[in-house]
């Protein structure tokens, strides 16, 4: 109906007026609100302030909303100086004093400022309040105001446009005083201990219930501790504490990306390098006051963001999400809506494709100088194995390791060549043979040791006289199992399984655990304090796939059904390094595709619930920040795109408190590409694939350019093997998994070969080659070689395999790109190339793939 235009001029003006009063009316009620189709947040003005009076979620209330804020207080810089001590749950002081590379980064951990307390006594002066002051800006902003001795505080608060879970604030603090401020953010609401049913600050521990022994809290995540301890966010693989409570509701805090530390920032005076001592965020489970309730701390108190003068102005922004989703669905939002991890694959191009870094790595382990390869003397055998330059207990620069022996087997069967099958493989077979202990007792049938010590011609364990069930699973049960998958008949390698299988049956425990290791000489059980939370029931597996005996995988299933129940249910894992006192680690992953082998073995749907859980736990051990970008960095003297060295998308070896993220970064061995794509083809869950891709495409500023071995430690850059040469079989290895398992996926399971049994340690990827496979129905080998099919774009991967009857190859071509990727094939054959399955004549050899295009050629 057309009311003219002074008629409508009237009406807007009434209207104007209408939402005015209202306005005014809701001042006068002393109630504000923010409301949108997913959220509601209402305070009410009390004698106090303002406070949070209902906070909803889809129509789910939070039971305990809060609404107070914290600012933390000290007129000098705080003491960093530890001054609380902690045990084990076994009395015993934590950590023990040998173990010397945890014990510096310990004291750091529990500073009064980490630990947000002194002994008794908080650290600095934390001045509750709420504010006195409300002001409606807008529809859905809100602004308060307070005030406290030492400053004054203004915030704002709004429901983001874009997301509707979310709410956005900006917390603005003018110093009325000179000193060291900490501006926390305020508690949303708390949820009572006994109502969390999972916590987690992601990269440092997971749960769902307290944990009263500090030690097994903190350093290991059996729990979620129960102070209000201020985490880093060098370790936090994504900048999200969670929480989650019993009605459903979970609640995240996620920081505006800016806030934290750049750990290679911009370098103007060219003096760049890693910065990991930078402490810029704090994040924590728990508000000051030690409610559960996901708070941020910044600045933190007593770093250099933290001195201000009388009269600075501190300001910064961050976000509540909140959801009746689960913990992984805030952990994936916090990733690729404000930190835009999946957007930042289209940034990664490589340089070197990773089939032409397994050729060249093939190259390197052929030449004893560059590997690093030693043969030795031992009880009458010549025993082969690369030298292991890190630290070992005991070790004088002559301590001997093999890696991955699955890889070691794979590559000698696709590349024939005699480098490897007479100058390796036999002196890695006799090493393994002289690795096990035979003799009558109490250890037979378990591991000598990891390492060889060459001058004093015995085994050991990486950090004390130990014996581990789980290194009688590693370095026999698998390691024997991948090799009698090329040697099926080998009559003593199969009395070796059966030796590792019965010591594991036979200190089993009555509930289905081990212990986490013996000592050696007495056989006592030793680490009480701690359980075997790790794929230790994996071995068992094996020896039943290999000798078909039923005790084996009815101990396997009990092992799995412990963990399950102990672990996986609770987020609590062991880690499998020794010198970092076994805390969690890439045994979480290969807790994954071990229970995912056993699903697979008896079709029970748990077994395949309870890999998902674990998989997604490990998601948690992915840096998914900084943002990857093309600003300028400055590396060893070169120019790198931010990108080209992102820790976004790689793993830690073992991150939490005092793990090696705290120093060296993440790491370069992604072996659990492989098990994502995997897990990706399993669930549809996009994020899997992401992390995949993202660990494996554009690494090629961590590779050497001289030997394509990749550096450990993402501190290291492209230094290279360093002093882990060994770890070159177990790159060989992870790379294979992870192409093989996108071969599978791209063609929808039409390219499909036998997967062997996880390496040792390092995580879960698996071995190939030990049979035929399928290539659209077609029977086929894996072949390596130089004479192979050579893409010249190194974005293009190519899988080479050789039918089993007749003359017939494949190439398998694979665009690891978001971009369309076009190439041409150096071919190996001046005969016709045709395609699979269509049969069309490919002429020129050149193709133009789609993102993510997979092409299968037939010559």
């Amino acid at each position: 109906m057309n009311i003219g235009w002074k008629s409508g001029f009237w009406l807007g003006v009434a209207v104007l007026a209408t939402s005015a009063l209202n306005l005014c009316l809701a001042q006068t009620a002393k109630r504000m609100s923010l409301n949108n189709e997913r959220l509601s947040l209402t305070w009410q003005q009390s004698p106090v302030g303002w406070r949070l009076q209902s906070v909803r979620v889809q129509g789910k209330a939070l039971p305990d909303p809060s609404g107070q804020y914290t600012l933390l207080y000290a007129a000098q810089k705080p003491d960093v100086t530890p001054d609380t001590t902690f045990k084990t749950i076994t009395g015993v002081a934590f950590p023990e004093p040998n173990y010397v590379y945890q014990k510096e980064k310990w004291k750091e951990v529990i500073s009064p400022v980490a630990l947000n307390r002194r002994s008794g006594d908080p650290v600095g002066t934390a001045l509750p309040f709420y504010p006195k002051k409300a002001v409606s800006l807008s529809v859905n902003r809100l602004r308060f105001e307070g005030e406290t001795d030492v400053a004054t505080l203004q915030t704002d608060w709004q429901l983001d446009p874009q997301f509707s879970s979310d709410v956005l604030v900006t917390q603005t603090l003018v110093a009325k005083r000179a000193g060291y401020f900490s501006l926390p953010t305020p508690t949303l609401a708390t949820t009572p201990d006994a109502d969390m049913t999972w916590a987690t600050v992601p990269g440092y521990f997971q749960g769902n219930r307290p944990q009263p022994n500090f030690a097994l809290a903190y350093t290991y995540g059996h729990g979620v501790p129960t102070l209000p301890v201020v985490y880093r966010e060098r370790a936090a693989s994504t900048l999200a504490p969670i929480v989650t409570n019993k009605s459903g509701v979970t609640l995240a805090v996620i920081p505006d990306p800016m806030l934290a530390r750049d750990p290679w920032p911009a370098d103007k005076n060219r003096n760049a390098g890693p910065r990991h001592n930078d402490w810029n965020l704090g994040l924590s489970h728990r508000n000051r006051q030690g409610q559960l309730s996901p708070t941020l701390y910044y600045p933190v108190l007593g770093e250099p963001k933290s001195a201000l003068r009388a009269g600075d102005t501190l300001r910064y922004t961050f976000r509540y999400h909140l959801t009746t989703g689960d913990w992984f669905s805030a952990l994936k939002h916090a990733a690729n809506d404000i930190f835009r991890f999946g957007e930042t694959l289209n940034l990664r191009q490589n340089r070197q494709s990773l089939t032409d870094r397994v050729r060249r790595m093939h190259h390197y382990l052929t030449d004893p100088k560059t590997s690093l390869w030693n043969v030795e003397e031992f009880e009458g055998l010549s025993i082969g194995a690369q030298s292991y330059l890190g630290g070992v207990v005991g070790s004088q620069k002559d301590a001997m390791k093999n890696s991955d022996y699955g890889a070691m087997w794979m590559l000698a069967t696709a590349t024939q060549d005699t480098l490897l099958t007479r100058n390796v493989l036999p002196y890695a077979l006799n090493f393994k043979k002289v690795q096990q202990i035979t003799a009558d007792g109490f250890f037979r049938g378990a591991l000598a040791g990891q390492y060889y010590l060459a001058k004093r011609k015995r085994f050991t364990e990486e950090w004390g006289e130990v014996v581990e069930p789980i290194a009688v699973t590693y370095y026999t049960m698998l390691d024997v199992g991948n090799m009698l998958l090329f040697d099926p008949n080998n009559t003593d390698l199969r009395e070796r399984l059966r030796l590792g299988a019965e010591w594991l049956l036979n200190n089993q425990k009555p509930d289905g655990s081990w212990a986490v290791a013996y000592d050696r000489q007495t056989a006592d059980e030793q680490f009480k304090d701690i359980a075997d939370l790790r794929p230790t029931f994996y071995g068992l597996l094996v020896a039943h796939r290999i000798l078909g005996d039923s005790r084996y995988l009815a101990a396997a299933r009990r092992g799995a059904d412990w963990q399950i129940r102990n672990g996986v249910q609770n987020g609590s894992f062991l880690g499998v390094c020794g010198d970092a006192r076994y805390v969690p680690d890439f045994a979480t992953a290969q807790t994954a595709q071990a229970l995912l082998d056993l699903y697979d073995l008896t079709n029970e749907p748990r077994y395949r619930e309870a890999a998902i859980a674990a998989a997604k736990i490990y998601t948690a051990s992915v840096y998914t920040h900084p943002i990857a970008d093309r600003s300028p960095r400055t590396v060893n003297g070169r120019t790198r795109e931010a990108w080209e060295i992102a820790q976004s998308g790689l793993s830690f070896e073992h991150g939490g408190v005092f793990g090696s993220a705290n120093m060296h970064g993440p790491i370069q061995l992604a072996s659990h590409a492989g098990l994502f794509i995997r897990m990706h083809k399993l669930t549809g869950e996009a994020l899997f694939a992401d992390m995949a891709r993202a660990a494996a495409w554009g690494r090629h500023a961590f590779v050497d350019s001289t030997t394509s071995v990749a550096s450990y430690y993402w501190n290291a850059m492209n230094r290279g093997a360093g002093p882990y040469p060994h770890h070159a079989w177990w790159q060989i290895g992870w790379i294979t998994d992870y192409l093989m398992a996108e071969a599978e996926l791209r063609s929808n399971g039409q390219i499909r070969f036998p997967r062997g049994f996880v390496t040792p340690k390092v995580g879960p990827h698996q071995t190939y080659g030990f049979a035929p496979g399928a290539i659209y129905g077609q029977a086929a080998t894996l072949t390596i070689g130089d004479n192979e099919p050579t893409p010249d774009n190194p974005n293009v991967e190519v899988i080479s395999a050789r039918a089993v009857t007749g003359k017939r190859r494949f190439a398998i071509l694979m665009n690891n790109s978001l971009q369309p990727a076009a190439t041409t094939v150096r071919m190996p054959t001046n005969g016709p190339v045709r395609t699979v399955p269509e049969g069309q004549a490919i002429t020129n050899q050149t193709i133009t793939l789609p993102p993510l295009g997979l092409a299968v050629w037939e010559f």
